[in-house]
């Protein structure tokens, strides 16, 4: 007697992983109600697909992945057109479709064929992929994944110079005071990693879009929200200290508007954002270079910025280095206002 039907089916190769995922990725585009069956039943194949390809991609919890057949894999992938579907079917996607496709894109991306990444290759000739998942933000259901797989995206420099170039980067500034705090604390995640992850990329961008760029960022750091004030005033810290920013930050601290922005976060309610006021402020302060403007308005309002210098702490007094940078700024802001007091 035959027992070959308990026999566990051939494990499928890379190539028929890859047929099957985009079959079944291209039976969700439903164009009527009748089909609507066969929509729900290419959904449990998408799904089910999709727990092959992670399994092939990361093993099964017992048996790690074969090295073989992941490259394989990502290369059919990348030369399927599989990347495009499965960016743009993540809206038709169930939760754990979803879940796993996040997982999934982070390996692949990852992936080097014969020295190349082409999965990254692939979304370097079809970047209308990134702007596509950075405009999802506007729909709550998927925000999160494919916040997931943009920040994956970052982490390639060719990535992020475009996401910072592109029409869609302005979106940002939207999504990061997004009611819907998830969506909008997930957004401003990948904000801070395009503005902070390739230093040269940035310091291109900021040298190419300077004007435009500081006008939205003054929004956020005046924003009501305090969550948004504090985030962005932290974030113009980590990326305008850069070496890299070096030009950007000496321009930024000649600028009279934006001292007026950090003397008026210094009086935030909030101790954090005094305390991160104050280490933007003091290179307006101690910049060698202070414009005949910059200097009359600290010397305008010196007594009520040492005053207020003199009662910020951080720690109950416990950090002696910000004491001691305080005290040199509350004494360059003195000289600057004797010096024009003389001048009168």
């Amino acid at each position: 007697m035959s027992f070959s039907f308990f026999k566990p089916s051939r494990p499928k190769t890379p190539q028929e992983v890859t047929k099957a995922i985009k079959d079944s990725l291209m039976a969700l585009d439903i164009k009527t109600i009748s089909e609507v069956k066969s929509h729900e039943k290419a959904m449990e194949e998408v799904e089910k697909n999709f727990v092959t390809m992670r399994c092939m991609l990361s093993g099964d919890g017992e048996v790690g992945p074969d090295v073989d057949q992941v490259l394989q894999l990502t290369l059919e992938i990348s030369k399927e057109d599989v990347l495009s579907l499965l960016v743009h079917e993540l809206p038709s996607l169930g939760w754990e479709a979803r879940k796993d496709l996040v997982h999934c894109w982070s390996i692949l991306l990852k992936q080097q064929v014969d020295s190349r990444y082409c999965c990254v290759e692939y979304i370097e000739n079809h970047m209308e992929l990134l702007d596509f998942l950075v405009a999802c933000y506007d729909h709550k259901e998927i925000a999160l994944h494919c916040g997931n797989m943009l920040r994956e995206c970052i982490k390639f420099p060719t990535l992020a110079k475009y996401m910072l170039n592109s029409a869609s980067f302005v979106l940002f500034f939207k999504y990061v005071e997004l009611p819907t705090f998830d969506v909008a604390s997930d957004s401003f995640s990948t904000f801070k990693d395009l503005l902070t992850k390739h230093g040269t990329v940035v310091s291109e961008y900021l040298t190419a879009h300077y004007d435009e760029f500081f006008d939205m960022y003054e929004k956020l750091l005046t924003s009501s929200n305090y969550v948004t004030r504090r985030q962005s005033l932290k974030l113009l810290s980590d990326f305008i200290l850069e070496p890299a920013n070096s030009n950007i930050m000496k321009r930024y601290v000649l600028e009279v508007r934006y001292l007026k922005v950090m003397m008026t976060l210094l009086r935030d309610s909030s101790r954090n954002i005094q305390i991160s006021a104050f280490h933007i402020f003091k290179v307006f302060v101690a910049n060698p270079n202070k414009p005949k403007e910059i200097k009359i308005i600290l010397a305008k309002n010196h007594e009520k910025l040492v005053d207020l210098l003199q009662n910020l702490s951080v720690k109950g007094g416990e950090d002696e280095e910000f004491e001691e940078e305080k005290e040199l700024i509350i004494k360059e802001i003195e000289r600057v206002a004797r010096l024009h007091n003389l001048k009168r």
